[in-house]
This record gives C-alpha cells, sequence and structure tokens, in this order.
C-alpha cells in the first residue's frame, strides 16, 4: 500500500461526477438492452411459432447470467480496471443482439439473448454503480447510488417505447439491429472517459481525506477472489435474508413485470406500444423513486426502507390482475405511477447494508446478492410464461409474486436482529 499524491485544488465538479456520469449512460444502455427482449415475445411467437415458455426460457437464461455474472465481473473489475470490463461487456451485448437477426431456431435464441447479452449486460449491471461508488465517493454514496440506478430505469424509459414501434413497424430484426448499433456506439465513449480509481488522475475519492491510503489493483485471481468471498458471506445470517429479499425482488420486477407485463397486458386487448409506454412511465417514476431512495439510504436504517418497499410493492401487485384492460384507464395509471416509484429503490438500501455490514468485500457481496436477484426474475420468468401456456391466464403469477413480496417485507426487517460476521 502506498500513499496517494492528490492533485492540486482546482475550482469546479471534482472527476467522480464525470466518472459517475460515464458509468450512468453504460448502466443506462445495459438496462435498455436486457430489457429488450419483453418487447420481442410476440413476434418472435407469430414468426416462428415458439411458445411463450420456450422464449421465457432464453430470457430466463439472460436474467440468470445478468445476475450470476456481476460477483465476478466485481472481481474482474478488481483485477483489470473497470474500463476494459465494460468495454468488452458492450462488445459482447453488441454480437449477441446482432446474430439475432440470422436466427433459424430456438437454440439460437438461447445463446444469442440467453448467453451473449446475459454475460454482457450482467457485466454492467448494478454491481458496476456500487463499484463506482465505493472508489470514487466518500461523500454522498447513497444518493450517486440511486442515481445511477436510476439509470437503469431511464434506458428502460428510452429503449422500450422506441423498440416496440420499431418490432412493429419494420420488424423485431431492426429493433435487434438498434441494440446492437447502440451497444457499439457507447465502446469509445466508455474507453476514453471512465478511469478506474482517483489515483490513476492524481485525486482522491469525493469527500476523502487527502492523505488517504491508496488502493492497489487486486492481484488474487478474480475467480477465486469472488468464490471466497461468498464463502465468507455465506456465513453469515445477514447474507441469506439480503439474498433471500432480493430475489423475490428480481421475481416481482424484470422476471415478472419487466418480462410480461406487455404480453399480459396484450392479452387483455392493449396494443404492444401502449403496454410499453405504460413500462417506460414505470421507468419516469423509478427515476425519482430511487433517487429519493439514495437520498433516504444516506439518512435512515436502510432495512426499515426495504420493509416498506416490498411491503408496499406487494400490496400493488395483488391489486394489478382486476386493472387490465383493452384501454389504459386511470386506475392502471395509479398502479403505475406507484409501482414505478417503487421499481428499484430496493437497491441502494442493499448496497449501503451490504457496505455496512462485509466493509470492503462489500460490492462483490452485493454482486452475490444481485446473483440471487436475478435467479429469482429467471424463475418468475419461465413460471410466469408456463402459468400462461398452461393456464391461459397471468393472475397466479400476480398473486404469487404480491405474497413473496411480504415475505421479503419481513426478512428484510429481521436483518437488524443478525450479526454481520
Amino acid at each position: 500500500m502506498t500513499v496517494s499524491t492528490p492533485a492540486p485544488t482546482r475550482r469546479g465538479l471534482h472527476r467522480a461526477w464525470f466518472v459517475a456520469a460515464v458509468a450512468f449512460v453504460a448502466i443506462l444502455g445495459a438496462a435498455g438492452f436486457r430489457a429488450t427482449p419483453g418487447v420481442l415475445i410476440t413476434p418472435l411467437h407469430d414468426e416462428f411459432g415458439w411458445s411463450t415458455g420456450t422464449i421465457s426460457l432464453a430470457v430466463s437464461i439472460n436474467l440468470v447470467l445478468y445476475g450470476l455474472t456481476a460477483p465476478f465481473a466485481a472481481a474482474l473489475m478488481d483485477r483489470f480496471g473497470m474500463r476494459r470490463v465494460v468495454a468488452i461487456a458492450l462488445l459482447l451485448i453488441a454480437a449477441g443482439s446482432g446474430l439475432t437477426v440470422l436466427m433459424t431456431a430456438s437454440w439460437q435464441l438461447l445463446l444469442f439473448w440467453g448467453v451473449l447479452v446475459g454475460l454482457g449486460t450482467g457485466s454492467m449491471a448494478l454491481v458496476f454503480a456500487a463499484t463506482v461508488v465505493d472508489r470514487w465517493f466518500v461523500r454522498h454514496r447513497g444518493l450517486v447510488t440511486g442515481v445511477l440506478t436510476a439509470g437503469g430505469a431511464t434506458g428502460q424509459l428510452i429503449f422500450l417505447p422506441v423498440l416496440a414501434q420499431l418490432a412493429e413497424g419494420p420488424g423485431w430484426r431492426f429493433a435487434s439491429l438498434t441494440v446492437a448499433a447502440a451497444a457499439l456506439a457507447t465502446v469509445p465513449f466508455v474507453w476514453w472517459l471512465l478511469r478506474d480509481r482517483p489515483e490513476d488522475i492524481g485525486t482522491t475519492a469525493l469527500g476523502a481525506d487527502p492523505g488517504a491510503v491508496r488502493t492497489e489493483p487486486s492481484k488474487v485471481n478474480a475467480a477465486v477472489r469472488a468464490v471466497t468471498v461468498l464463502g465468507r458471506a455465506a456465513r453469515t445470517r445477514p447474507f441469506w435474508l439480503l439474498a433471500g429479499g432480493f430475489a423475490i425482488c428480481g421475481a416481482s420486477t424484470n422476471g415478472l413485470v419487466g418480462t410480461h407485463f406487455i404480453p399480459a397486458a396484450h392479452d387483455h386487448g392493449m396494443a404492444a406500444p401502449v403496454a410499453a409506454g405504460l413500462l417506460a412511465v414505470i421507468g419516469i417514476f423509478d427515476i425519482a423513486g430511487t433517487i429519493a431512495s439514495g437520498w433516504l439510504s444516506d439518512k435512515m436504517d436502510p432495512k426499515v426502507l426495504l420493509g416498506v418497499y416490498y411491503g408496499l410493492r406487494g400490496l400493488s401487485l395483488m391489486v394489478l390482475p382486476s386493472l387490465f384492460a383493452a384501454t389504459t384507464e386511470p386506475s392502471m395509471l395509479i398502479f403505475i405511477v406507484f409501482y414505478g416509484l417503487d421499481w428499484v429503490a430496493t437497491v441502494p438500501p442493499t448496497v449501503a447494508l451490504c457496505r455496512r455490514i462485509y466493509g470492503a468485500d462489500g460490492a462483490v457481496v452485493f454482486g452475490w446478492v444481485f446473483g440471487s436477484h436475478q435467479v429469482g426474475a429467471a424463475i418468475a420468468a419461465i413460471g410466469a410464461g408456463l402459468t400462461r401456456d398452461h393456464l391461459g391466464a397471468y393472475d397466479l403469477a400476480w398473486y404469487g409474486a404480491g405474497a413473496l413480496c411480504l415475505l421479503a417485507a419481513g426478512m428484510s426487517l429481521a436483518i437488524g436482529h443478525a450479526r454481520g460476521r
């Protein structure tokens, strides 16, 4: 360990804000790219005759890899730097999305959207946000975590309505190529502007002591470190409470609403672009809700925030089946606003708890907790698809997710009574 020599003080914004801005753009893109399959379910079914369950399996693989890649991506960022990992991730997304236009069989959908896009988006998901915040910020950590997390909602806001229109107009292939082009266009932006550590440019993290000890890149094998951290965390009760709650979070957001809201609304006569627009509205309110959650995480006990968020989400999902209609009724708009405020508001307090309990391993631990989020999302995605195939409706999926959210509320409140180590 060596002590860094900070750069001379300059007026203006700290460089940390510029790094956060670049991270925001990358996270924005990752969320939009990952959410695209929800728009493609109906077009793929119509063209190839693949069942909802088959297409949902590709989404499930995508979701699992999106999550399970995260802890290894966090360790890789420690070893090789954020810039390299994110640039390679964007190239994987471009390849996976672009190759889908050549598909002739369902296994190719599993490979391209499931594996390649899943690995790419997982490498620049919320664990990337946690890493940026841990390295570049001491002050405003909760707020910046909320802003970066909101990048996911913004990506959904920007991409979903556009891609839905492209899929219904020029076709789903044009939509896939648009995603590939957007991912490629982001690579030089990340390579030129993202920096791995404050010490790389002779400064310190925002709010850090000027004489802070420099953090050196890890020389430990990334996979070994990720697994070692998991082994330590798995021996503590808070890890399982956080992971279990976050698995339910994934099931009730990305897995269910993010994947199946559009086809569920279509079942009730609503046009796909209209349903995609409603998801985009969720994104608008999620931005406000997540930033507010980040600010509150700096001020309040994070476990209490999680308990409130999960409880309110569970109640709202139990009401949703009665709100679907061919047109956008006021009651559905109320749900969209309410649910949007809660969509990923769970992330800032979860990151704060991982940091508080596990210290320097917090980002990698959050990677594993986020992995459980995506496993839950994958189970919900395939489960809801099979429910629709066999029962002809999604109602049971909505009620089940609501009940699980109430369970997650209780698990979150119990974290305060468990020992961290």
